[in-house]
């Protein structure tokens, strides 16, 4: 009888294991992503301006995939759409200014020419194409500036902002700071659709 027990509980501690090991190799990837908010107004940009526009901006970060979605949506802008792009990074949390580090003069496909608008993109960190030259240089390479950016990001020394022809240095920015849950890559159109 002891024996016939021993054979059942071995098989069932192993596929415990077994389970537990999945469970955390699952929970480890989902990890990988993590989401930043921003919200974007004129009294945010350096110098801070009187804009009515406003916008609210969310960047996943996926370290696994070498990836960034990229979610803005804006309104109200003074004067039409000239350039959008992050910037990193600035001495202080929350405050100054910095370079840009993303693609320039905007982001591939960003709607310029508008007061309003919604953007949504991701992009492939292992690329060049989706920094501008110049970080790169600054940083020495396309992998050194991928890990410059996210440690600018999550350190909350990068900021999102909208340039316009009436504010030519920036009508909105929103500094990129941590969500309060981590987006999971597979539910991203899905959950934006349910907030529209």
């Amino acid at each position: 009888m002891n024996e016939n027990l021993l054979r059942i509980a071995i098989p069932r501690s192993i596929f415990g294991l077994a389970v537990l090991a999945f469970l955390g190799f699952s929970a480890s990837t989902q990890a990988a992503v993590v989401t930043y908010t921003a919200s974007l107004s004129g009294p945010n940009e350096s110098p801070a301006n009187a804009s009515p526009g406003t916008g609210s901006a969310t960047v996943d970060v996926d370290a696994v995939a070498h990836t960034m979605h990229v979610h803005v949506d804006f309104t109200g802008l003074l004067g039409p759409t000239t350039a959008s792009h992050i910037h990193a990074a600035t001495a202080v949390a929350g405050t100054g200014t910095a370079g840009v580090a993303t693609t320039t003069p905007y982001f591939a496909g960003f709607p310029i020419g508008v007061t309003s608008g919604t953007y949504d993109n991701t992009l492939d960190l292992t690329l060049a194409s989706s920094y501008n030259p110049a970080y790169v240089t600054a940083q020495g390479s396309v992998p050194a500036a991928e890990a410059a950016l996210e440690a600018a990001i999550a350190a909350g020394k990068a900021y999102l902002n909208v340039h316009t022809q009436v504010y030519a240095g920036g009508e909105i920015r929103g500094f990129l700071v941590p969500a309060s849950t981590p987006a999971e890559a597979s539910t991203w159109g899905r959950v934006r659709a349910l907030y529209r």
